[in-house]
This record gives C-alpha cells, structure tokens and sequence, in this order.
C-alpha cells in the first residue's frame, strides 16, 4: 500500500499562518504592558496622560484594565497590605479595632453615635447625613435576597431626612450600611434598619450604580469567601463651607467623596484596603485606581480608623499603598464580568 503524500502548505497559507503568530504574540505582549502601565499610581498615570499621546494611553489604560482586573483576581499581579498579627480577630462584632475617632477638621464635631446592633452610625445633624458607618459581613448568607423595604424618616432623630427630600433632585439614596449584605447575613428586621435615612447619603448614580456598587459586591459574596469576615467603614468627605452644595429644596449636605476602609485577618495576618472615589465618577470607572493609604485617607477625613489597634500594626498597615483589589477565589475570578454590570445596587 503506497503512502500518501503529505500535502505541501502553500505559500499563502504558511505566510496567514506566521502572520496569525505574529499578531497573538503582539497582542500577547501588548496585554502584558498594558497590564504593567494600568498598575501604576493614578498620579503616575495622570502625569504620563498629560505628556504621551491619548492615542497611546487610552488603549493602555482600557486593556490593561480588563487584564489586570484577572491578573490580580488570581493573585498573580499587585500587592496587598497584609501584616502578621497574633491576637485573634473580633469575629461578630461590628468594629475591628475600635469606632472611628474623630481627630479634628474636616470631620464634623457633632457626630451623634446611632447603634443599631450589626452596624453604626456616625451621623452629623449638621450635615443630615452619616460621617461614617462601620458594619460587618460574616462569610455564610444566611438569609434570602428578597424585596428592598421603603426608605423611612429617622423617628429617633430629629434632623433625620425624610424619603421624600431626595425626590426629582439629581442623586441616589445611598445605602451606607448596604441593603444586600446586612439582609443575607442578619435577616430583615436588621435590613429595614438601613433603609432609615440616617443611613443615607446624596450619591450620583454613576457612584452608586457604578463603582460602589461593585466594591459591595466585592465585600459581600467574593472576599467573604475567601477571607472570612470582613469588617468596613464607609463615609462621606464633606466640603464645610458656606458654598458647599445641599439638596435642592433641603439643607442637607451634598459631599464631594466616598470612602470605604475595609479589613480582613486570616491566617497570613491583618490586611486593609482604602478606596475614596469622587461624585463625578463614572459608571464603569475601576476602583483599583481610588485607592489610596489609610494614613492619607486619615488626613483627608480628620478621622482615625482604627483607634484600638496596637501601634506596631496600625504604622505599617496604615502606610502601606496596596496596588490592587485583593484576590478572590478562582471561580469567582472566572465570573468577574458580572460585576462590571452597573445595573441594580447592593
């Protein structure tokens, strides 16, 4: 039996082959320097978008956004400030290392103290919004995701919002305390809690909807998994001054910024992340670029965060910049685009 030829590749064919090659390398090794470019400070990056073309930096900055958003879901990219810590951590209680103390301007001195078992309030009557609230989010959901309650005047507090003052005015009711964590972790009695207007904030849709949406989801089903329980602050930066903005038709205060500190202690110690994102932030805006150190995110709020904490760990943890958000489970890590989708709000 005669052996068939094997058929020579044409010319055309070989050079589609090698060209096929050629750009999967280009595309290859233009992904991994967009992922290097977009893991720089957003200050490195402002200053080279000023100086190279948007030509150049505008793909850089879109790919490597997406690459990196992988990279560091695995872990194989950026860093994260994590310390060695001994004590145990203070599973089922709501603050990790003590309630935020104010320590001067520009937090407000009439923070007014509002406990409402799994989360806390730190509300300005000046302000009519929350300063800060600190909650926790234990890993097991134990409670379905159902129905969002109405949101509802504070009874037990006098200069508390009504629903009502946010109508028609351009900006969200947004959770502090988030609706979909404290509802799967503590039920719906602790849920309609967060639905008072207390707990409320003026936010632009594209924050609410967009980024913080995202950092909630984060929070509540990708690094309880992996981490356990987390512990985090959120608050408000306000402008203090007579020209700051209010709500049409109220006086309650429109901040500029949102922050959220969160934490986490496994076994390889105590790591933190601080994220602070402007009003005028975009829907689909990666927050991998607001986050900034503890220490400056002190100096911006007149708070500090962690007032319990042993000096040793607060100095180096506080301090250190991490480069990204912290890595999740591989599965998760498989379903990142989900939760790219601005729609709805935890």
């Amino acid at each position: 039996m005669k052996k068939k030829k094997k058929k020579k590749m044409s010319p055309s064919r070989r050079r589609a082959r090698i060209a096929a090659v050629a750009l999967s390398l280009l595309a290859l090794v233009f992904a991994c320097v967009a992922d290097w470019y977009s893991h720089h400070s957003p200050e490195w990056l402002a200053e080279v978008d000023a100086a190279w073309p948007r030509l150049i930096t505008a793909p850089l900055l879109y790919v490597g956004d997406r690459v990196g958003m992988v990279t560091d879901a695995f872990g194989w990219t950026g860093h994260d400030a994590v310390y060695d810590f001994d004590e145990p951590a203070p599973e089922g209680e709501v603050f990790f290392a003590g309630a935020p103390r104010r320590v001067g301007p520009p937090a407000p001195d009439d923070i007014q103290i509002l406990d409402r078992g799994e989360f806390v309030i730190g509300y300005s009557p000046k302000l009519r919004h929350p300063v800060w609230v600190a909650y926790h989010v234990p890993p097991k959901a134990k409670f379905p995701h159902d129905k969002r309650p109405s949101f509802h005047k504070d009874g037990e507090v006098p200069s508390s919002p009504s629903a009502g003052d946010y109508a028609r005015t351009g900006y969200d009711r947004g959770h502090m305390a988030p609706n979909y964590a404290i509802e799967t972790r503590f039920g719906k009695d602790v849920q309609k809690r967060t639905f008072a207007m207390t707990n409320v904030s003026p936010q632009t849709p594209s924050l609410n909807r967009g980024p913080w949406r995202e950092m909630e989801h984060r929070i509540a089903d990708l690094w309880t998994a992996k981490y356990g329980e987390i512990w985090v602050v959120v608050g408000a930066v306000s402008a203090m001054t007579s020209s700051s903005e209010v709500l049409s038709g109220s006086s309650i205060d429109v901040p500029e910024k949102f922050y959220m500190v969160v934490t986490a202690q496994t076994e390889e110690g105590v790591r933190a992340l601080a994220v602070l994102m402007p009003q005028t932030i975009g829907y689909g805006a990666f927050p991998v670029h607001n986050i900034l150190t503890i220490d400056k995110l002190e100096e911006i709020t007149g708070l500090d965060f962690f007032p319990n904490m042993p000096g040793f760990l607060q100095d180096a943890l506080e301090a250190d910049l991490p480069t990204r958000l912290w890595p999740i489970c591989v599965l998760d890590a498989l379903k990142l685009v989900g939760i790219r989708n601005p729609a709805g709000s935890f």
